[in-house]
């Protein structure tokens, strides 16, 4: 009996439409990534606050939407903090 072995099947568009392969992060850099997102969420929002109060801003919706994405970028944050917790506590739980 003969051993059986796989064919790779790899090839590349001369049109171009192949796609680079995708950069492959740890779920540490992810979590990085995010928190300095929501990070300057919150920057950006607090300087379009102080632009509004100093009577800079023309349009208060952006300081609205400013503030609503910063609000959301947090509760996500603190969700993820907090089902990181719970995982981390049910894995400690867990009979060796």
């Amino acid at each position: 009996m003969t051993p059986v072995r796989q064919v790779q099947m790899t090839g590349e568009s001369h049109l171009g439409e192949t796609l680079p392969e995708p950069e492959v992060k740890t779920f540490g850099e992810y979590l990085t990534d995010a928190l300095s997102k929501t990070n300057q969420l919150q920057k950006e929002s607090d300087a379009l606050n102080a632009a509004l109060a100093a009577g800079e801003v023309e349009d208060i919706s952006q300081v609205v939407v400013a503030s609503a994405k910063a609000d959301l970028a947090l509760k996500l944050t603190l969700q993820v903090r907090n089902r990181a917790v719970q995982a981390y506590q049910e894995l400690m739980r867990m009979q060796v």
